[in-house]
């Protein structure tokens, strides 16, 4: 067993770095989102009226299967929902 420290879940789980990085973003957008919709008090079928997208796949989004969405899809959903997106790139330490 290796006693290797991590600076994410995904760091330790994801076979490449890249891989990594995307699922900490699609993670962080599926959060925001959740968050959002539990604030508005949206039912799955008014958030998916405002989405544009199905009952189901909200429902998908509230679950956390993070492995049926993409960036694309969530930014798309965040902008939707009038959130607004920040990112921030940076060197390696």
């Amino acid at each position: 067993m290796s006693n290797d420290r991590f600076a994410s879940v995904w760091d330790a789980i994801e076979d490449t770095p890249e891989e990594a990085e995307n699922m900490k973003l699609r993670s962080a957008l599926m959060m925001a989102l959740k968050g959002h919709l539990a604030r508005a008090g949206l039912s799955q079928a008014q958030a998916a009226k405002l989405f544009g997208v199905t009952q189901p796949r909200v429902s998908d989004l509230m679950r956390g299967k993070i492995n049926l969405f993409g960036l694309d899809a969530l930014v798309n959903m965040a902008a939707a929902a009038g959130l607004r997106i920040e990112m921030r790139v940076t060197e390696p330490a």
